[in-house]
């Protein structure tokens, strides 16, 4: 089982990799391709914009496909999209080249969560989705800095060369250790899709997409809060993002741990922490040591959260858990584009590089509102008296006098 769970994280490692090296050699690529920097930025919205389409499509067409055969599938076509990728011989070919890299980017950790969790016993299950999800929070330790070094040494592709290798490996681990799994052959597309209709699975996804939008405030300008608000030279951002990685690790672990113990209430904390924190990293970023805490801290929160995001969407799925695991990919990555939009927009107003960590706190917030929706419908479903069926009447026999 851990060595299945561990070819599993690979995977999740590689996606983790791709996903944030490409903001590590944006000024390379920018120039690899001959366009600006900001338009080189909308390579990153594009496989952001892969990941929120193919999560949910790739999921309900595939429900009823064996497990391990697509998850081989899946990491083929993330492959392939790589090596197209590294490839792209100008800028067009390289935003259609993200963009089918993203496709199965939430599919993949969506069949990853579910074999994974059939493999341990059900009180576990909140451990064994979270070390797949170690894989992510690994690649951001190690793996994205190793990566970005590689593509400033040896040109930008290298960097995606490095991650068609890691998808190769993770395509003969699958194969190797991961036990055959069925599909669900009842499955259709359109029970998978009625997942959409549950109060409680649309109001888990706008909880990711706004709550968790507030650690992208931060994330997404970072590097100047380093260098213009606390006054640290340029080759202390990658230590910076260091601590935030190692923040992710402890928060994927510790996330785990918290959903078996208790779900919801690890939901609503997580994210109340967040908000917490980032108001912390907005008074005392000026301060080098405080600021190197509350990236940290933010990270542990942040991947405490989307752990138990991911449960609790698997939970209240009903049996499109395929789907509900993937979905979390598709809000996770919304609340990117929100977090990093909003926090332009004050930057652009004047309000400073603290702002955004100002906005996300408020994003955090405003992610308790359906979460407290959330919790009156669970009450109510709770309170629901059980209809039981009427008692056959007995006839009984009066003797005559």
């Amino acid at each position: 089982m851990v060595v299945a769970v561990v070819a599993l994280a690979i995977g999740g490692f590689a996606i983790g990799t791709t996903e944030f090296v490409t903001m590590g050699v944006l000024p390379d690529i920018a120039e690899g391709v001959g366009v600006d920097i900001p338009s080189a930025g909308h390579v990153i919205s594009v496989y952001a914009l892969g990941v929120v389409v193919g999560a949910p499509v790739i999921a309900a067409l595939s429900a009823r496909l064996p497990r391990r055969a697509l998850l081989i599938g899946l990491m083929a076509a993330f492959l392939v999209g790589n090596g197209l990728t590294a490839l792209a011989p100008g800028y067009g070919t390289l935003l259609l080249a993200r963009f089918l890299t993203g496709l199965p980017h939430g599919a993949y950790f969506g069949v990853a969560s579910l074999v994974a969790a059939s493999l341990v016993a059900p009180h576990l299950r909140g451990r064994a989705v979270s070390s797949v999800m170690l894989g992510l929070a690994a690649a951001m330790l190690t793996g994205v800095p190793a990566a970005t070094w590689l593509g400033q040494q040896f040109g930008w592709r290298s960097a995606y060369w490095t991650v068609v290798v890691l998808a190769a490996m993770t395509v003969a681990a699958v194969l190797a250790v991961v036990p055959s799994s069925p599909g669900r052959s009842e499955a259709t597309v359109r029970g998978e899709l009625g997942a959409l209709r549950r109060p409680q699975v649309l109001l888990t996804l706008l909880v990711g997409i706004v709550g968790f939008g507030g650690m992208f405030a931060l994330y997404s300008y970072i590097a100047p809060v380093v260098t213009d608000v606390a006054e640290l030279s340029r080759g202390t951002v990658p230590v910076v993002l260091l601590a935030y990685g190692a923040g992710g690790v402890v928060g994927t672990v510790l996330g785990g741990r918290l959903a078996d113990l208790s779900l919801f209430r690890s939901l609503v904390g997580s994210l109340v922490v967040l908000g917490v924190l980032l108001v912390g990293v907005a008074l005392t970023s000026p301060y080098p040591v405080a600021l190197f805490v509350g990236v940290f801290l933010v990270s542990v929160a942040a991947s405490t959260l989307a752990i138990c995001l991911q449960m609790r969407l698997m939970e209240t799925a009903g049996e499109a858990q395929m789907l509900g695991a993937a979905l979390n990919h598709s809000a996770l990555n919304l609340a990117n584009a929100l977090g990093a939009w909003l926090g332009g927009l004050v930057i652009a107003a004047g309000l400073g590089y603290r702002a955004p960590s100002v906005v996300g706190a408020g994003l955090a917030a405003l992610g308790l509102l359906p979460l407290a929706i959330s919790a009156v419908l669970r009450r109510r479903a709770g309170r629901t008296p059980v209809r039981l069926a009427p008692a056959p009447t007995r006839q009984v026999r009066v003797p005559a006098a």
